[in-house]
This record gives C-alpha cells, sequence and structure tokens, in this order.
C-alpha cells in the first residue's frame, strides 16, 4: 500500500467481544548507569620546558604520503623541500599552532616517470600550483603523548579542514647542542577534494589510482634560538 499518494486514515478498532485483561503491573527497572567518559590526560608537567618556537629539520625528518594503486599494491613517496614554522606550547597545548609550505615539484617516489605524472596537469599541476600549505587551527591534548591538530590544507587553490593525531616521541639535546623533539602524525584525506581527479580504470573496473591518501608526518623538529 502507498501511504504517500494519498490521505491514509486510520480505523478505529472494533470493539471486542470479550472484555480485556488488565494489564500486568510491571516492576520498574533501574536506568542502566553509564560511565562518565575520561577527559583527557593533563600535560606532563615536563614538557613545559619545551614551549618555544622551532623548524623541521629536513635532514631528519620525512613528510610523505602512501596511496593504493592499481588496487593491488601501495606507492610512497614524500616532499622533500618544505618550510615550516612551529610553536609548541607545554603547558598549555590549545596555544600550541604549525605552519608547513611543500613545495609540489619536489615529490619524489623514487620513479622519475611517475613523478613527472604527479607534478603535471593530471595531478598537482605544480607549474600552477607550486605550493601546498597546512596551517593549524586547533590543538588540543587527545591522550598521553597524543595529540589532535586540525588545520586548513590547501591544494590547488582549494583549501578544506584536516586533522592529524600526532604522536609525541620524545626529547633530546643533540651532541652538537641543539635541543630536537620529535612527533609521528598521520591523516587520510580524499584526493578528489581537492581537485585531484585523475580517474584512470582498471579493465576490472576498479580505479588506477585509490581515491584515499594517506599523509605522513615523520617530524624531528629544532628548537629555534631566542632572538636577543
Amino acid at each position: 500500500m502507498n501511504l504517500f499518494g494519498r490521505s491514509h486514515f486510520s480505523r478505529r478498532p472494533e470493539p471486542s467481544a470479550t472484555p480485556a485483561t488488565p494489564a500486568t503491573p510491571t516492576t520498574p527497572v533501574a536506568p542502566v548507569a553509564t560511565r562518565p567518559s575520561r577527559p583527557a590526560a593533563p600535560p606532563d608537567p615536563a614538557l613545559a620546558g619545551l614551549t618555544g618556537e622551532w623548524v623541521i629539520d629536513p635532514a631528519h625528518s620525512r613528510i610523505g604520503f602512501s596511496v593504493r594503486h592499481a588496487m593491488v599494491t601501495t606507492v610512497r613517496g614524500a616532499f622533500t623541500e618544505y618550510d615550516s614554522r612551529l610553536r609548541f606550547d607545554g603547558r598549555d597545548p590549545a596555544r600550541s599552532r604549525a605552519e608547513i609550505v611543500l613545495y609540489t615539484a619536489s615529490v619524489d617516489t623514487g620513479v622519475e616517470q611517475r613523478d613527472a605524472h604527479l607534478v603535471g596537469r593530471d595531478f598537482l599541476d605544480a607549474a600552477r600550483y607550486p605550493r601546498m600549505i597546512f596551517t593549524s587551527t586547533t590543538v588540543h591534548l587527545a591522550g598521553q603523548d597524543v595529540y589532535r591538530m586540525t588545520g586548513d590544507l590547501t591544494i590547488k587553490d582549494t583549501t578544506r579542514p584536516v586533522t592529524l593525531e600526532l604522536t609525541y616521541i620524545g626529547h633530546v639535546t643533540d651532541p652538537f647542542g641543539c635541543e630536537r623533539v620529535g612527533f609521528d602524525g598521520t591523516t587520510t584525506i580524499n584526493r578528489s577534494a581537492w581537485g585531484l581527479t585523475y580517474d584512470a580504470r582498471l579493465a576490472q573496473g576498479g580505479a588506477m589510482v585509490s581515491e584515499k591518501v594517506r599523509l605522513q608526518f615523520d617530524i624531528a623538529a629544532i628548537r629555534v634560538a631566542a632572538t636577543p
């Protein structure tokens, strides 16, 4: 019966020949106690000493990506040229911020022909759009040594929000007296949302290049000396 094609009225029930049996009282059911969500652990007081300005050390960091290719294998690559400005606040992570500028022509997957395709018009179009930019908007502590950083990612003049899960690795002073801090981060994006719409198909009907791209940030940052 089509309930949406015309008005539908329910009939009143016909009176029953036998009197209805009174409902049996039921025992009230006690409400189920719910466990309150646990707030994220407060920042480690030891991190307060890390508050300050930092820059990514390209020699010991990797900003890369991985994507499924031909449905059967994974291609990995990285951007070898970038600039960064980082501000870490160990007392109040919400005051931390980051900006990373990646130069699209520096993409490197280890295969020259593939790299040439990636910097061409089918993908990054590096001649017209030489930079990709990530700028953080919010940061909060999500768990012990885990931070959730939301920001704006701009690719080919399209800007959309993404959220990075960042894990604090540790802090050291190297033999040259430089303070170093390490973070690993990752997020997954749908490439077509940023205009990367290359859509070659396989004979079996699947995509040559997956829609999902995993971005990976293996960061070693060096403290910037305070300006006198």
